[in-house]
């Protein structure tokens, strides 16, 4: 399908999409709207819908840009407490090195101590030749020489000591600097979550369902602009991925319905960034934790040559990435109180591109996968405020504790939590969250009302 008919049948269905939420707003009784639209009482200022979005977006994307930096403090004290580490085994290496200079030291000392200063091959000099005499003259100078060499070790050795301890006290205060900026930043995406909770609670639920239908109806218009204007080049829908940018984009699909936690990177929730740089290392490749560094240090490619698998980076500041899935759609861990969704590519301003895996060559034969229907739901509209799970999650089956409230964590390399939600294999995934935790819904179990937000209990996740 090409991208103008997908484009068209796609904006149709938003429109559709606003259309439902404005009659849902409009089937209420009348005095009940003008119950639940306080902004409407000629005693209270009127606030432009647009401006109240606009305010609401300034929050969100403050929240994201403290988010980022808290994940590259965090990023930051991990590979500190690593260098400190390998310092530490470095130290105990030396540590022996001097002690078995020290030792053989001790050996010579107490031989000669024990001969009245004499060492057995002194005895040499009784002889009466004059080969004794040379060879009397060698043994002394070996021995001066292995005895010179053992004093050069222990002071080579115990100067290597020092600096090891000097490079090791350096690394644990950068680690504990890095740990003490984690922790501010970590209170600064608190509070400005709180921010948001605390301008989202004093709005109706019909404010809010106006709100994201207006977002919806920005979104669809950014989005119809940026196909028209052809950035994407010729044919995109033509393009296909890596096979490791296969690999990529096949594991964020396995994670769409799942929460966004700020500060996660899975396996049961996952922030922007998270999902981005685990999608492409479970494909094998290593990229940067956060969205501002995988920006810096990928490869820079044009949208014109946009292929699925490469990752899409927003606004000025890098604070926002998502991965490209093709056909004009990426697939993103949107903002706090939201999920792993389907989204169209210009729903948040564009700053660019980068390709993990550049040089690669693109497959020959490439299906795209299906995109499920409720995987491309409006992103909501709320919040929840709690902390992030501190350190990483284990490798395997075994989940870091994404799911639960960390603040006694802070500083813990592992967390210990739940298990990973299992995936089924060749079932397509994609579905939103649900009821029962940690599971995605059957279609019939979908929440029905747009503006709904998973709770942590539906989510199985403690945090935004």
């Amino acid at each position: 399908m090409s991208v103008a008919r997908r484009h068209a049948g796609w904006f149709r269905s938003a429109v559709v999409c606003g259309t439902l939420l404005a009659a849902a707003a409009l089937s209420l009784p009348a005095a009940q709207r003008a119950a639940a639209r306080p902004y409407d009482d000629p005693a209270t200022p009127t606030v432009p819908l647009s401006d109240m979005l606009t305010q609401l977006h300034t929050l969100y994307l403050g929240t994201e840009t403290a988010t980022e930096a808290y994940n590259q403090a965090k990023e930051t004290a991990g590979k500190q407490r690593a260098q400190a580490e390998r310092i530490d085994r470095q130290l105990a290496d030396q540590r022996a090195a001097v002690a078995a200079s020290k030792d053989q030291l001790g050996v010579m000392a107490r031989q000669m101590y024990r001969d009245g200063g004499v060492s057995p091959y002194l005895s040499l000099l009784s002889g009466q030749t004059p080969q004794d005499f040379f060879g009397q003259r060698h043994v002394l100078g070996m021995l001066a020489g292995h005895q010179k060499d053992l004093v050069g070790e222990l002071s080579s050795g115990e100067t290597r000591l020092d600096e090891l301890n000097t490079q090791a006290q350096r690394a644990l205060d950068r680690a504990q600097h890095a740990q003490n900026v984690a922790a501010a930043h970590k209170k600064d995406v608190e509070t400005r979550l709180r921010d948001v909770e605390a301008m989202l609670a004093g709005l109706t639920g019909v404010q809010i369902a106006e709100l994201q239908s207006l977002e919806q109806k920005d979104a669809d218009q950014a989005q119809k602009d940026f196909l028209d204007s052809k950035a994407l080049g010729s044919d995109p829908a033509l393009r296909a991925p890596s096979t490791v940018g296969d690999r990529a984009i096949e594991y964020a699909f396995q994670q769409l319905g799942k929460p966004y936690v700020w500060g996660a990177q899975g396996p049961g929730s996952f922030d922007c960034s998270g999902l981005t740089s685990q999608a492409w290392a479970h494909a094998g490749v290593t990229v940067p934790r956060t969205s501002q560094e995988q920006w810096a240090r990928l490869p820079h490619v044009p949208l014109s040559l946009l292929r699925p698998g490469d990752l899409v980076v927003y606004f000025s500041g890098a604070t926002h990435v998502a991965i490209y899935i093709g056909d004009g759609l990426v697939i993103q861990a949107p903002r706090p109180g939201s999920y792993v969704k389907v989204s169209p590519i210009a729903a948040n301003p564009i700053l660019g591109a980068v390709r993990p895996d550049l040089g690669q060559q693109a497959l020959s034969d490439y299906q795209p996968r299906p995109v499920p229907k409720q995987a491309q739901a409006p992103t909501p509209i709320g919040v929840e405020v709690q902390a992030p799970a501190d350190g990483k999650a284990a490798k395997g089956a075994k989940a870091g504790d994404d799911a639960k409230d960390a603040k006694d964590a802070e500083g813990k390399d592992d967390a210990k939590g739940a298990k990973s939600p299992g995936k089924t294999p060749g079932k397509p995934p994609g579905k939103t969250p649900g009821k029962e935790p940690g599971k995605p819904p059957a279609k019939d179990d979908a929440p029905k009302d747009p503006t709904s937000t998973p709770t942590p209990e539906e989510s199985g996740a403690g945090q935004p």
